[in-house]
């Protein structure tokens, strides 16, 4: 009887270094997707950046916080993780971008309904960026201002 709780013991330590190794090889590779989401204007950097954190956080402590330190990224990834927010720059970057990209998709297409198919299908991320409150950082100095 003994014997075959160890070996489920085993099983289950097992499967849950499985997992760590998953989500290590997954945070990994999302890191891959960002790096030529930078230099690509067709992938997202930022949702990747997101995906890796959280698989870092869950997998690596060591891997979750090189990703954090990294000066261009880890502020973003820190706010977004730690309340939900985002900095001013960012807003405006991913705003602007989107209105820039439903602008030239409409000016390229022909058929009016994919026209609307377009603006339909960016008009709810678009929401959801524009209500996305500012970072303590931006939102205290924007409270200074006024």
């Amino acid at each position: 009887m003994e014997r075959y709780n160890n070996m489920a013991y085993f099983s289950i330590s097992f499967s849950h270094i499985g997992s760590y190794m998953f989500l290590k090889i997954i945070g990994v590779f999302f890191v891959g997707l960002a790096i030529l989401g930078a230099a690509l204007p067709i992938l997202p950097t930022t949702p990747f950046l997101l995906v890796s954190a959280g698989c870092f956080a869950k997998s690596s402590p060591r891997l979750h916080k090189k990703l954090l330190s990294n000066k261009t990224f880890g502020p973003m990834i820190f706010h977004w993780q730690y309340s939900g927010s985002i900095p001013r720059r960012a807003k405006i970057i991913s705003l602007f971008t989107m209105v820039l990209s439903v602008a030239w998709s409409c000016y390229m297409l022909d058929s009016k309904y994919l026209r609307i198919l377009v603006i339909a299908l960016v008009t709810c991320p678009f929401i959801f960026v524009l209500r996305l409150p500012l970072s303590n950082d931006e939102s205290q100095k924007a409270k200074r201002k006024t």
